[in-house]
């Protein structure tokens, strides 16, 4: 028997602990998952009309093998995903600290936040555009744009001439970082085995967590001793390393010339784009630049809503859509989906508004806050790098549901934390929910990248990765919705007039205090330590969610596809008739 071309070579889906697939049948122990492996080397879920590609696959019904390179090669391609995976994360925090020298220099303080905003929108929205991409002409292609279109972006960015140029050229490195999201971390998932995944994932995770303390740190240092343009150009060196290593080591298998010419839905690529790019827009402004029920938030919210109708109209329709109704069609796929989308929507409490809290309520300094926030950073790769131990044992969503249940504890713990405290308290809150969300966020996205095969990997891994984002922007919609409320409320019967009533303005207040009064200082921090503790509560919330969606949506074992049961479908293949 021949070896079967849609095999992974290094051993991808062999059954761990004999939990998840106990044999070459992918159990899912869930009728909603159709129980079993297809005998095309299916994931286990229902396909729905027209058939997705088998995995292992293309459209046209090609095999296409998951190994991108061999063990001996893997070492450089690790660095260069880890090097590509920082260029990302570094990105989106170095700016903040700064925008001081940046406006001083440019002008445009009323637009500078879109400094941010167009950067996350241009990710977001692209992340299922390169998942499709990359599951239809490969990684390696994906992956390379996307690096050298970072760099083109943060050249560009390095040489602008007012604001407007500059949120500009920050949209177009948004779009390479979207390619760099997405297919890093299906390559991750490529190059190694299941069994080894949590160890790629580990370093990605360090990568991550590293680069997000790193950013404001160095930021701060070229914007200070040298100048912000440089901010961008540092991106260069590291940007063209990764790419070396990329052309040079990472190596795809020969694909089969396909029967048909692949076809690209760009209408749907449109589609999907406008309808984030509106909804985002929404999300991100709205209660910002205007009230959330002005006319052009309502506006905003209506067209997103329109486009996304039209948007499920036009993908119904495609032959290749961008975002296939197999993602949402598949209980597997749509239960984590929703379940880190909620993540997505609890981590604004802990990045968002916990440096606000430490710095107003405890008097902290910039870095002493940081560092409240950064020891989350220290538990979370070490309890993803320990999750297989338990995930082999129990399986991936039982393992996944103890991470967010404790998480949710820890959250409900926050707001029963004295006023107004030491340090040490909700550093250590923070210490606990890194290893909580560890333990919850790896072996869902280890366990849903085990379902499916390498053809239709980038699109699963880009639709995860597009609701953690999303999640991340409702969150910081509503729940900075919810702490101005609060404040209001707070500040009704404040002991002083005319003190501010958002919260950037309270924590701006704050930091100069010999401008108030003791007893109007005290009550804003109070004011403060409320807004947060209510944001906390949500972020409980959004845990119960995240919960919800795997106790009642997702299989109770995840249909893992197997080496054997890949070999005995070829063999069955190449019977004679």
């Amino acid at each position: 028997m021949r070896q079967c071309p849609g095999r992974y070579v290094h051993g991808e889906g062999i059954p761990v602990g004999g939990t998840e697939a106990r044999d070459g049948k992918g159990a899912a122990g869930n009728a909603g998952d159709a129980g079993t492996a297809r005998a095309t080397g299916g994931a286990g879920d229902a396909d729905g009309p027209g058939g997705a590609p088998a995995p292992g696959g293309t459209a046209d019904g090609a095999k296409v093998p998951a190994a991108l390179t061999t063990p001996r090669g893997r070492r450089p391609v690790v660095a260069a995903l880890m090097l590509g995976m920082a260029l990302a994360a570094i990105d989106g925090t170095i700016v903040s600290t700064a925008v001081p020298q940046i406006v001083g220099d440019l002008g445009g303080f009323t637009v500078f936040s879109w400094l941010f905003s167009g950067y996350l929108l241009a990710v977001t929205v692209t992340l299922p555009v390169y998942g499709k991409l990359s599951d239809t002409f490969g990684r390696k292609p994906v992956l390379i744009a996307g690096i050298i279109l970072f760099l083109v972006g943060s050249l560009l960015c390095a040489a602008a001439w007012n604001m407007g140029a500059l949120i500009a050229f920050r949209v177009i490195q948004g779009l390479g970082g979207g390619a760099l999201q997405g297919t890093v971390q299906t390559i991750a998932a490529d190059l190694y085995p299941l069994k080894e995944r949590p160890r790629i994932q580990a370093k990605l995770s360090t990568v991550w967590a590293t680069s997000a303390v790193a950013g404001p740190v160095v930021g701060g240092l070229l914007a200070g001793y040298a100048d912000w343009r440089w901010i961008f150009l540092i991106n260069l060196p590291v940007g063209a390393i990764a790419l070396w290593l990329v052309v040079r080591h990472l190596h795809e298998p020969a694909r089969p010339r396909p029967k048909t010419r692949p076809r690209i839905d760009w209408a749907g690529a449109l589609a999907v784009f406008a309808t984030g790019t509106l909804l985002l827009t929404a999300l991100v402004q709205g209660g910002v630049a205007w009230p959330w029920l002005s006319a052009p938030s309502l506006g905003l919210f209506a067209a997103s809503g329109a486009l996304a109708a039209l948007t499920v109209v036009i993908e119904r329709r495609a032959a290749e859509p961008i975002i296939p109704g197999w993602v949402w069609r598949r209980r597997t796929i749509a239960s984590v989906n929703l379940a880190l989308g909620a993540m997505g929507l609890l981590m604004v409490a802990p990045t968002v508004f916990l440096p606000t809290y430490a710095q107003s309520v405890l008097g902290l300094g910039p870095i002493a806050a940081g560092f409240v926030l950064s020891v989350m950073t220290l538990s979370w790769p070490v309890s993803a790098a320990l999750s297989d131990r338990v995930y082999n044992r129990i399986g991936f969503r039982l393992t996944a549901i103890i991470g967010m249940s404790a998480a949710l504890l820890i959250l409900l713990a926050f707001p029963l934390l004295p006023y107004p405290g030491e340090p040490w308290q909700p550093a250590l809150i923070m210490l606990l929910l890194g290893a909580a969300l560890g333990l919850f966020q790896l072996p869902l996205i280890v366990g849903v990248q085990s379902t499916v095969g390498w053809a239709e990997r980038g699109t699963t891994t880009a639709s995860v990765l597009f609701c953690r984002q999303v999640g991340q922007s409702i969150g910081a919609a509503v729940f900075g919705a919810v702490a101005n409320s609060v404040l209001a409320a707070r500040l009704l019967d404040a002991p002083a007039p005319g003190l501010p009533d958002d919260l950037d303005a309270v924590a701006r207040a704050l930091e100069d205090p010999g401008a108030l009064s003791a007893a109007a200082t005290d009550h804003l921090r109070r004011a403060v330590d409320a807004a947060v503790d209510y944001v906390y509560i949500g972020a409980a919330g959004a845990a119960a969610l995240a919960l919800l969606a795997l106790v009642v949506l997702a299989p109770r074992r995840f249909p893992v596809i197997t080496e054997a049961a890949l070999t005995e479908t070829d063999g069955k293949q190449d019977a004679p008739a």
